[in-house]
């Protein structure tokens, strides 16, 4: 059995989301996290328009020490568009975080499994070449992204995120 690290069946996870948008930067894309019958459903619809193009939800921040583990798996049913788990520490500048991109198959409930090697440090979504690499004793902070330069609207359907065990 998985260690459930976030699980949306629990009454109390779903006042601990926010929204960060591309209106920060002057897009429009609107994107949310609402809990549906124990399921977190991150949706919206991302827009290119006023050079914007993504949508994303943090979970207030937590320590989560993960040093035991060999990365994080979810649950998921996705849209078929390719989305992206965030993991933020204090290893990176503020902003920038490490992502790991999925992209689960359309209406489909799936295990994706990330191990620590998927995740890459970005920042305003370019790689960033000399940072190092993820600590997972130091994770903070879990998001998801949508930014992959497709206008419209999609929906991830996410019932837990856990412990991929070594």
């Amino acid at each position: 059995m998985t260690a459930r690290l976030i699980d949306f069946q629990h009454a109390d996870e779903a006042p601990r989301w926010r929204a960060i948008n591309d209106d920060v930067m002057g897009g429009i894309s609107r994107g949310s996290l609402q809990v549906e019958d124990g399921i977190g459903v991150f949706s919206g619809e991302t827009s290119l328009e006023n050079n914007g193009g993504f949508a994303s939800v943090r979970r207030e921040p937590e320590p989560f020490d993960l040093s035991d583990a060999a990365g994080v798996t979810l649950f998921v049913r996705g849209d078929g568009r390719r989305h992206q788990l965030r993991l933020y520490t204090e290893q990176l500048p503020q902003g920038a975080a490490y992502r790991a991109i999925f992209e689960p198959e359309a209406g489909e409930w799936q295990h994706v499994t990330l191990p620590w090697h998927d995740f890459e440090a970005v920042f305003r979504g370019r790689r960033l070449e000399d940072a190092p690499p993820l600590d997972p004793a130091a994770i903070r902070q879990v998001g998801f992204l949508i930014a992959d330069r497709r206008p419209g609207p999609f929906r991830l359907e996410v019932v837990w995120l856990g412990r991929l065990n070594s």
